[in-house]
C-alpha cells in the first residue's frame, strides 16, 4: 500500500472512532436529560415493551385491590340474603347471628376444675372454651338418626357444627357422614365417641384404647383424617381413658355446658342460661325416640341461642 493510501485508511478510521466518540456522547447526554425530567415528562423515552411506569402500576393495583373488595362485599351481601331466606324457609323465628372471626391464636384449653384425673400431661377436659365472645359451639353425637334434612337445613343455614360418632350405628351408612362433611367442607367436622358407645370407666385400659383407637381408624379410613377431638359416652372417663386417648392422637376432650331436645333446654350450671364458649350437645335422633325431628331440634337450640345474642362457631378454631 501507497503512504497516501496509508494516511487515506487512517483518516477512514480517525473519522469512524470520531463518530463514534460523538454517538456515545449523543446518547449518554440523551440519558441524562430523560433522567432529570422523570417519567412521564415531555421527552423522556417510553419505558421498554413489556414495562409499566411505576405510577401506573401503583394505579392498578389499588384498582385491582378496589376490585376485589367490591367483589367480597357483593358476595357478603349475597351470602346475608341467602341465609335470611334460608332462616324464613326452616321456620327460625330470626336468622342465625354471623359468628365473630375465629381467634389469631387458639386459647389455652384447661381441664375444669373437678373434672381432673391423677394422671398429667393428659387431654384437657372441659365444658367451655375461654372467650368472651359471645360465640357458642354446636356438637352432635351418636349417628343414628340420618335425616337429610338435617344436612340441607345447616347447610342453607351456614351453621357450623361438630359430629361425635360411633361406629356401631354409623356403619350402617358411611356415606350420609361423608356428604356431610362435604355439605360445608369448613363448616362441619367428624370426631371421636368410640367403636361401640360403653361406659369406659368399667373397662380395662387396654378396651378402652381398642374403643377409642379404633374408632380412630375408622374415621381416618372412611373420612380421610384423624380427628384430634374425642368425646366419651355419657361424659364418663377415667385417667385410663385419657391416656388411651392421648396414645392415638387426640388433643382435647370437649364435654358439654347446654344440652338441646326439641322440647327443650338442659343446663349444666345453675343460672341455667348460657355463657361466652359454652359447648351445646344433642344427638342424631329421629321421631322414633324424641318428640320431634332433627330439624324440629335445630328450630329451638337456634331460637334459643339467637335470642340470647348469641353466634354459633367452629369448635375446631379455637381447640
Amino acid at each position: 500500500m501507497t503512504e497516501g493510501g496509508l494516511r487515506r485508511g487512517s483518516w477512514r478510521g480517525a473519522r469512524r472512532a470520531v463518530g463514534g466518540v460523538l454517538l456515545v456522547a449523543a446518547l449518554t447526554s440523551t440519558a441524562a436529560c430523560a433522567s432529570e425530567a422523570g417519567p412521564g415528562s415531555p421527552g423522556a423515552p417510553a419505558p421498554a415493551a413489556g414495562q409499566q411506569a411505576p405510577a401506573e402500576v401503583a394505579a392498578r393495583s389499588a384498582q385491582q385491590k378496589e376490585a376485589a373488595r367490591a367483589r367480597q362485599k357483593a358476595e357478603l351481601a349475597q351470602w346475608r340474603a341467602a341465609r335470611a331466606a334460608a332462616a324464613k324457609k326452616w321456620g327460625l323465628k330470626a336468622t342465625p347471628l354471623e359468628a365473630p372471626a375465629p381467634p389469631a391464636a387458639k386459647p389455652k384449653i384447661t381441664t375444669r376444675k373437678g373434672f381432673e384425673t391423677a394422671g398429667k400431661d393428659l387431654p384437657p377436659v372441659f365444658t367451655t372454651v375461654p372467650t368472651k365472645e359471645k360465640v357458642v359451639f354446636l356438637t352432635i353425637d351418636d349417628g343414628s338418626d340420618k335425616d337429610p334434612a338435617l344436612i340441607r337445613m345447616m347447610s342453607e343455614l351456614g351453621i357450623p357444627y361438630s359430629a361425635f360418632l360411633s361406629d356401631y350405628v354409623i356403619s350402617d351408612d358411611y356415606g350420609y357422614f361423608a356428604k356431610m362433611q362435604k355439605s360445608q367442607p369448613r363448616g362441619v367436622t367428624l370426631n371421636n365417641h368410640t367403636l361401640h358407645h360403653k361406659y369406659l370407666p368399667g373397662l380395662s385400659y387396654a378396651r378402652q384404647k381398642q374403643e377409642i383407637c379404633g374408632m380412630q381408624d375408622v374415621i381416618e379410613k372412611k373420612y380421610g383424617k384423624r380427628p384430634e377431638l374425642f368425646r366419651p359416652p355419657y361424659g364418663n372417663y377415667n385417667q385410663d381413658t385419657l391416656r388411651a386417648a392421648k396414645s392415638c392422637g387426640v388433643k382435647a376432650v370437649p364435654l358439654w355446658a347446654a344440652e338441646a331436645f326439641p322440647d327443650r333446654m338442659e343446663w349444666r350450671e345453675w343460672d341455667r342460661d348460657l355463657h361466652p364458649g359454652d359447648i351445646v350437645l344433642t344427638h342424631f335422633r329421629g321421631e322414633e325416640e324424641w318428640k320431634g325431628s332433627m330439624p324440629d331440634m335445630i328450630r329451638r337450640v337456634m331460637n334459643v341461642i339467637t335470642a340470647k345474642g348469641y353466634a354459633v362457631g367452629r369448635l375446631e378454631d379455637y381447640v
